[in-house]
């Protein structure tokens, strides 16, 4: 079993493992073509979605019903601008319906001055912690901050409601992560201090946050890190990363743990642009790593770590894959049916061609150093 004191020798990145493929079999994890995007929410884009979840990862149900964060903005011109405007919408699945609840957070609560992505944990008592990422600072003008947080609430036979005041979970320490504090960035390319993702380990019962971190001991433009937390009896304590990919990639975003058949998969998504020039870039998808014990070492599945891309005939259909406690995956539905026309010669798809809502859902089967899409 894991060590929880382990994480407090003196940092050493030659511990880390490393992310470094050097193929994809892109055929094997295509996913199959979306046709259709029917908005859930007609007035607003959506796109990072996560479930209020238990603790052993699986989707929280309250008579019936499931809860879902994902992230919001109006309908603007160009739908890249949405991170600029982003706040956490909370809406309930009833069945086949999805209803929204309005604001997860009341206006004014966030530190930040937009809410960017995170995970959501239903605890024994009722109690929701809601874990996010501040970007920017409140009332200062935007930036690419990123600082991780988390806020406590109640779920009742009517919802979630009654939140607390938001707690900053740890900050970077320049060392083993870089301090995010850009003002100004190109997508793709700023540097990482976000996506909270709560794990329990089951072989410890101790409980840790993965985040998608940059290394702190590398300044390569391509050094993604997956950023572990660890709970101590005052708070949390920043660990080592689990998995670094200095040289490689530059974002490995929204990594989550889950445990399957005694093993620990490690799931995040990243993009073609997000590469070196210098590595073998793989497709915008669905990674994992996995191990035999939280601390690893960290082993690429399917020998590269690819688990289910968009396909070659639409790149960029799809993004930010979410595995649930139960293997079944759920993104959110960016650029399709493009057809092979470029932006450049058909401005008019930035907009009319962006998905902005939840993309086709699907499930994994998980064989040991493998995992594939379950056809």
């Amino acid at each position: 079993m894991a060590d929880p004191d382990q994480f407090c020798a003196p940092f050493d990145p030659a511990r880390i493992s490393r992310w470094a493929p050097a193929s994809f079999d892109r055929a094997a994890a295509s996913l199959p073509l979306i046709t259709d995007a029917k908005p859930i929410l007609v007035d607003l884009d959506l796109w990072d979605c996560w479930p209020l979840e238990t603790v052993d990862g699986r989707v929280a149900r309250r008579n019936g019903r499931e809860y879902w964060f994902f992230l919001s903005a109006p309908r603007l011109p160009d739908p890249g601008q949405r991170h600029d405007h982003a706040r956490i919408r909370l809406i309930a699945r009833d069945g086949g319906d999805w209803i929204d609840l309005g604001e997860a957070l009341p206006d004014g609560a966030n530190p930040g001055s937009r809410e960017w992505a995170g995970s959501a944990v239903l605890w024994d008592d009722d109690r929701v912690t809601l874990y996010f990422t501040a970007a920017g600072r409140a009332g200062d003008v935007p930036s690419f901050e990123q600082r991780l947080f988390e806020v406590d609430a109640r779920l009742d036979d009517t919802g979630i409601s009654g939140w607390g005041a938001p707690r900053e979970i740890v900050a970077s320490d320049g060392e083993r992560y870089v301090a995010a504090r850009e003002l100004e960035g190109v997508p793709g390319a700023i540097k990482a201090f976000r996506d909270p993702a709560f794990f329990r380990d089951p072989a410890t019962g101790h409980d840790h946050i993965l985040f998608a971190g940059s290394a702190g001991w590398n300044a390569d433009p391509h050094n993604g890190v997956v950023g572990l937390v660890t709970r101590v009896d005052d708070g949390w304590r920043l660990d080592d990363p689990l998995v670094e990919a200095v040289g490689i990639n530059n974002e490995l975003e929204r990594p989550h743990i889950r445990f399957f058949g005694g093993h620990y998969y490690l799931f995040f998504s990243t993009q073609a642009r997000t590469f070196s020039p210098a590595a073998v870039a793989g497709p915008n998808g669905l990674y994992a790593m996995v191990a035999d014990r939280l601390d690893g070492p960290w082993r690429a599945v399917n020998g590269s770590g690819l688990v289910a891309a968009n396909p070659a005939d639409e790149p960029i259909q799809a993004y930010s894959w979410w595995v649930d406690g139960d293997g079944e995956v759920i993104a959110f539905i960016d650029h399709w049916g493009l057809q092979a026309r470029g932006f450049d010669t058909n401005p008019e798809l930035v907009r009319n061609q962006f998905g902005g809502t939840p993309a086709p859902l699907f499930a994994l089967d998980f064989n040991g150093e493998r995992v594939t899409i379950r056809r």
